[in-house]
């Protein structure tokens, strides 16, 4: 993959410097998270943006990507100058998993001190916040491993919902293909939105993907159960978050013992009762604390009960305190503003009161 060249003009579109955009490459690196953001990059620049992108390694040698495909470098990191506008961290399957291969860190962190803004694709958000580079900000990453960085690293607070996430300079995406909307989001701040509009039309995707991860959170991502009752107590949980959902209720809501309903959610869903039903609360009371709700407030109506209760499950699962998640998410900006439509299995079944 060779250094791909600055926007031709084909819209009568003033030739200008181009700016100069780095992804950095590494063994194991998800092949989409790489592909995603330079295709859209090098689509913005065919239509006459001004962009010229360079592939690195930390050697400059190839790279084995995560589907085995030999990815070949343009450059050394090292031999990155001074002057990059743009450089993109991709994920890994191994970065939530394990310690960063070495000299991963010491490339982000150059590479970083090198260009006016950073971002990652995927779990190239743990590569960020591995380098310190998150630290007091907003963040997301892959849906999947959401609580995990939050966990991790406690200074950045984790929004699992949200496409994308800008605060200040540093941009993160959900995964895989939300490269593409990240990299469309940096095109539309930097050409303006009428040509991340083409790019969005000539690669036949939302210029803007309506809904949040939640399209794929706790009720999208449970397996669909081949058990009638339990699909009916499941739709019931997401329905009514804050209802009595304790094990006896489900068991006597569904005809069925309790010990056979617990067996039934370890089997179909991969959770025990309370752990899911824990799981669709906490979605809620995200949700409100969003939307403005007190801390207080949304213990109560997620049906998590009390404010200690609410805390003692967002630090568990979360990494950080509801009045601190509250705060941080109403004054820090977002790319994508978290879903109106994508968290129907718990957002949209919160009570008004």
């Amino acid at each position: 993959m060779g250094v791909m060249r600055a926007g031709q003009q084909r819209h009568g579109r003033r030739r200008r410097a181009p700016r100069a955009v780095v992804v950095f490459v590494y063994d194991g690196v998800r092949l989409m998270d790489v592909a995603a953001p330079l295709e859209v990059f090098a689509t913005a620049a065919g239509l006459g943006g001004s962009y010229a992108l360079t592939v690195c390694s930390a050697d400059g040698a190839p790279v084995i990507t995560s589907t085995g495909t030999r990815l070949h470098a343009d450059a050394a990191v090292a031999e990155i100058g001074d002057g990059v506008h743009t450089v993109i961290v991709p994920g890994s399957d191994d970065l939530p998993h394990h310690p960063p291969p070495d000299g991963l860190l010491d490339a982000v962190t150059f590479l970083a001190g090198r260009s006016a803004r950073v971002a990652s694709v995927c779990t190239g958000a743990f590569a960020l916040a591995a380098a310190g580079l998150l630290d007091g900000r907003r963040a997301t990453t892959h849906w999947r491993h959401a609580a995990v960085l939050a966990r991790r690293r406690p200074a950045v607070t984790v929004d699992p919902d949200a496409i994308f996430v800008r605060d200040g300079h540093t941009y993160t995406s959900a995964g895989v293909t939300a490269g593409i909307d990240l990299a469309l989001a940096l095109v539309e701040d930097d050409e303006g939105a009428d040509l991340a509009r083409e790019v969005a039309r000539d690669l036949v995707v939302f210029l803007r993907r309506p809904g949040g991860q939640s399209q794929f959170s706790v009720a999208a991502r449970t397996p669909s159960p081949r058990h009638d009752v339990l699909r009916g107590l499941l739709d019931a949980v997401a329905g009514d978050p804050a209802a009595d959902h304790s094990l006896a209720a489900l068991a006597r809501r569904g005809g069925l013992s309790a010990r056979h309903l617990t067996r039934l959610f370890n089997e179909q869903v991969g959770s025990t009762p309370a752990a899911y039903v824990e799981s669709v609360r906490l979605e809620a009371a995200q949700a409100l604390l969003e939307a403005g709700e007190t801390v207080t407030g949304a213990a109560r109506r997620s049906g998590l009960g009390s404010d200690e209760s609410l805390r003692r499950v967002f630090l568990r699962h979360l990494g950080v305190t509801p009045s601190a998640y509250r705060a941080r998410f109403r004054t820090a900006g977002t790319g994508v503003r978290t879903a109106q439509m994508g968290v129907r299995t718990a957002r949209t079944a919160v009570r008004s009161g």
